[in-house]
């Protein structure tokens, strides 16, 4: 740890004052003055100022209790700052055990320099060749919006996803208030396993689905549903709102087999985004499916508020958990204008990842 004797301290209030409370030029007079010197950064020389003028001493502590310090002076908050500057991603509880300071001190100075703790984001990885199909397809989607305003609320996007035992449990906002302990558990990783692939498409105000399609999804199987399975789902949509809807799915191997394409071309014919359409459907591009970036986080925060017991409940929960959707205001309004905010932004990244901008 840098350490500063009483003289090097006054020395360096003394430059400070030379500067008239400029910092920067009192480091330089500070080099200038005592170059065989180690050369402390420009914040030590205000931060000894304000503990002078407030305690009516530089602040170092004196004597080792055997505890951490939790006395802070400008050497230690300068530590603090170069540790966290060479590592942003370390954490309270290691820079403590790392220069024995108290974790309130260290939280306290990174409060003070505006410095605080985010959240890394998860994002699909990208192959070179991607940023350009998302580019094209985001240009694609606002060049017809711009001639079209209902265009979003024609598309019927589509997509599946797996519905497991355990689910995801976010143990970070997990708690329970009690006056003692309750040693509350989740149990995990149970030995009877069961598992449910769910299909679900939202087509303007419109939540379609669920449907359960098998586990292994093979192309005759997806083509199938859409021939024998998706129609009927589409009975209450108006005939109007059919005719002009487009359909859109991902590029998974079952959606990209002959028949399954052979088949849309023939019901929607140059109406449909995908791996082989008309449009094609950027490659590992769930940032720009509403049931990627929105619904399936919020439909699977609902079916696992609650411990699954079996395969019959766990469909259960997925079925009241779209009910609870359905009827909630403004949802799919707010994933349009989200949809649409996503493209703007995409294209703003040159089809790069964007989610920092959102």
């Amino acid at each position: 740890m840098a350490f500063y004797t009483n003289a090097e301290m006054a020395d360096m209030h003394f430059m400070y004052g030379r500067a008239n409370g400029n910092a920067l030029e009192a480091r330089r007079l500070y080099a200038q003055n005592f170059p065989n010197r180690e050369i402390p950064s420009n914040r030590i020389f205000a931060k000894l100022h304000q503990r002078l003028r407030d305690t009516g001493m530089f602040g170092k502590n004196a004597g080792d209790s055997g505890r951490p310090r939790s006395i802070s002076t400008p050497e230690v908050e300068e530590e603090i700052l170069a540790m966290v500057q060479e590592n942003p991603g370390t954490s309270i509880r290691r820079i403590a055990a790392q220069i024995d300071i108290s974790p309130r001190l260290i939280w306290r100075t990174l409060k003070e320099q505006l410095l605080y703790p985010y959240h890394i984001q998860r994002v699909q990885t990208l192959n070179p060749p991607d940023f350009r199909a998302r580019l094209e397809f985001c240009r694609w989607i606002l060049r017809k919006q711009a001639r079209n305003v209902n265009l979003i609320a024609n598309i019927l996007f589509t997509d599946e996803a797996g519905f497991t035992r355990d689910g995801i449990f976010n143990f970070h906002n997990t708690h329970q208030w009690a006056d003692e302990n309750p040693h509350a558990i989740v149990e995990s990783r149970h030995q009877q396993r069961f598992s449910l692939n769910v299909w679900l498409g939202i087509l303007g105000d419109r939540l379609i689905g669920p449907v359960v399609l098998p586990n292994r999804l093979t192309g005759p199987a997806y083509q199938n549903f859409l021939m024998n399975t998706l129609p009927p789902l589409l009975e209450d949509v108006p005939l109007n709102l059919r005719a002009a809807s487009w359909f859109m799915h991902d590029g998974a191997p079952p959606h990209f087999s002959l028949a399954v394409r052979e088949y849309l071309n023939q019901m929607y014919q140059e109406r449909w985004i995908g791996r082989g359409g008309p449009v094609a459907w950027p490659p590992r591009s769930p940032d720009l499916n509403p049931l990627d970036f929105f619904i399936w986080g919020y439909l699977k925060s609902l079916v696992y508020a609650e411990p699954i017991n079996n395969l019959e409940q766990l469909e259960n929960r997925i079925e009241e958990a779209c009910v609870t959707i359905r009827i909630k205001p403004g949802v799919f309004e707010r994933a349009r204008d989200s949809f649409l905010r996503r493209c703007r932004v995409c294209i703003d990244m040159e089809g790069g990842h964007f989610q920092h901008l959102l």
